[in-house]
């Protein structure tokens, strides 16, 4: 799957991304947490010490951690699991027969230990939904004389299946996509999980998989390994050869058909295809460059979509001699999607050393796209009659208009705006984020231009002074309906409405959730709004350690639903289905005030 590189680079946009939730996962050390442990706790785990209560721990003691690795699945003793401190390869030992541990001086305080093991994984992140696994961190506070730790591993799985091909002929080399559906900022997508080729018995093989649903579709393949060039560079034509289409499992053209793959607990599912032998036609079109893209032309990238303009797996080429595009695709609907990017006009300087070396001085104008389609149906024969004229984007800019409240208060700084969109729809690019509008909170904003089709949009406001109230596009709301990109970049027209009082709402965990030897409790929290926002609910992570209390800034005003886990969870509250199903404290943030909520957390 191809995409238009400056869709693709959500990476250098400056914009709150959570793309991952990796903080969920991360590594936590506390400097100034837990200096001095009271003798309270050491007497907890052994009565005979308390007669010293009045002599404070020494956090420079060292203490031996000992536990018990099991197979969560089955409950049996894990051996041959390798336990450490994280950072600390001096501190790695396997665990016996009998699935248990022993790391000696260890010092007092909280540490962080991670327990891996081949063909396992933690299974605290065995369910987990997120794009990040297989690195999970437990936060073991460390005492004198304290008892087992327990840890769970799960077993990983694996879908496997053998392609078989109507000529009889052995399906070696062929490639296989795995998906996995994963959940991003607050709604299902499907992920690029991994790829793997057929051996010489055309079977394949996906390993390591953590719990979970998942797809698998084959690559398209020709007959022959001379028939992958399709095209006839300098003339503009293409050969016709048989090749076999991408197929979803069971036997699907497209994702929304495909089978949902779920395993758990160690699972090795089956997933086999038949493949048939099919003319793969070609498809030619004649694209016309804009008057301004002289010498540009080799910056055209051509993109194989369905009728719904989502990506599919075709190769299209562009050549440049003939100002085609050409492709091999067999039978069905399809549109191809033209880009051309030009490059920036530099204002540079020079004085009497010669030429300025740096870095451009100025930028006359910023970098253009233009971008045509043409939508076409392949079959049983060859279409070459396609024309694609490339126009210069010129999309609707993002209007900006701010409320001011009466308890409002004037934002520290100059609040600046980070509009970004993924794509919707059920397709292969669903979930792929890029820039898509940034600047000022004065406005307007001006739309850069991804390829066309349906997007989400994701607003993110920095610093925290303002708030949204809306995100419209011709008055429908952008968090019910995803914005529609026409080729020429063109929208309905987009309205962002900012407010200047927002609240503050400061979450604790309640005082029966405190600090004690082994492995320590924290909690994922979700603050979901009940109104529409294209805003995205950044999870927050409250532990006893670092004082149990966290303060969220800039909330637009009114009805939200806090939620409560104590395990990792991409929680996708986008969806009403799954919210109806959760226990959720309600809270209404009224503007300009500062709330406190204390959690009602779920017991291990």
């Amino acid at each position: 799957m191809a995409l238009t590189k400056p869709f693709e680079s959500a990476g250098q946009q400056n914009r709150r991304l959570t793309r991952s939730h990796a903080p969920l996962l991360v590594r936590v050390f506390f400097a100034c947490v837990l200096a001095t442990f009271t003798q309270d706790l050491v007497s907890a785990q052994d009565p005979q010490q308390s007669q010293q209560t009045n002599q404070p721990s020494n956090p420079a003691q060292l203490a031996v951690v000992h536990g018990l690795v099991r197979n969560g699945a089955s409950g049996e003793p894990l051996p041959r699991a390798l336990v450490r401190i994280n950072g600390d390869a001096s501190t790695a030992v396997l665990t016996d027969g009998q699935g248990r541990f022993e790391i000696n001086d260890v010092p007092e305080g909280p540490q962080e230990f991670t327990v891996t093991k081949p063909g396992y994984v933690d299974r605290a992140e065995a369910g987990d939904n997120t794009a990040n696994s297989h690195g999970f961190g437990h936060n073991i506070i460390v005492v004198a004389q304290m008892g087992d730790v327990t840890f769970s591993m799960m077993p990983v799985n694996s879908i496997r299946g053998q392609i078989q091909l109507s000529t009889g002929d052995l399906a070696q080399g062929i490639a296989v996509t795995l998906l996995r559906r994963i959940v991003q900022d607050g709604r299902a997508v499907w992920q690029n999980e991994a790829n793997a080729k057929t051996n010489s018995e055309g079977v394949y093989r996906f390993g390591q998989l953590a719990d979970g649903y998942y797809a698998v579709y084959t690559e398209p393949t020709m007959d022959s390994e001379a028939a992958n060039t399709l095209v006839a560079t300098g003339n503009g034509t293409n050969v016709a050869r048989g090749g076999y289409a991408s197929v979803f499992y069971p036997d699907a053209r497209d994702l929304a058909s495909a089978a949902r793959i779920h395993v758990s607990g160690g699972e090795q599912a089956q997933a086999n295809f038949s493949l048939t032998l099919e003319p793969f036609q070609p498809v030619t079109a004649t694209i016309t460059l804009p008057r301004s893209s002289s010498g540009a032309g080799d910056n055209v990238a051509i993109q194989v979509t369905d009728a719904q303009a989502h990506p599919l797996p075709y190769t299209a080429q562009y050549d440049a001699a003939t100002h085609t595009a050409q492709a091999a695709i067999p039978d069905g609907t399809y549109s191809f999607v033209a880009t051309q990017t030009m490059s920036p006009i530099h204002l540079m300087m020079t004085d009497n050393a010669g030429p300025h070396t740096g870095p451009p001085l100025a930028t006359l104008s910023a970098p253009q796209s233009a971008i045509g389609e043409a939508s076409f149906s392949v079959a049983g024969h060859p279409v070459s009659n396609l024309r694609i004229p490339l126009s210069q984007q010129a999309g609707n800019p993002v209007q900006i208009t701010i409320e001011h409240g009466a308890g409002g208060s004037p934002s520290s700084g100059d609040p600046r705006i980070f509009v970004t969109v993924s794509q919707a729809g059920g397709g292969l690019g669903d979930g792929i984020v890029g820039s898509y509008a940034e600047g000022a909170s004065t406005g307007p904003l001006r739309a850069q231009h991804p390829p066309p089709g349906s997007y989400w949009v994701h607003t993110s406001i920095s610093p925290r002074g303002l708030c949204e109230a809306s995100f419209t596009a011709g008055g429908a709301s952008l968090t019910r309906e995803p914005l529609v990109l026409s080729a020429g970049g063109s929208t309905a027209p987009l309205v962002l409405t900012l407010r200047d009082d927002c609240a503050r709402l400061t979450l604790s965990l309640p005082d029966s959730v405190g600090l004690s030897a082994g492995e320590e409790l924290y909690y994922l929290v979700y603050a979901v709004p009940d109104f529409d926002s294209t805003e995205d609910v950044v999870p927050q992570t409250l532990r006893p350690s670092t004082g149990g209390r966290i303060t969220l800034t800039g909330l637009t005003p009114g009805n939200y639903h806090v939620y409560s886990f104590n395990h990792p969870l991409a929680l996708e509250y986008r969806n009403p289905a799954v919210l109806a199903g959760l226990r959720g404290q309600p809270i209404a943030l009224a503007p300009g005030v500062d709330a406190e909520l204390t959690l009602e957390v779920p017991q291990r």
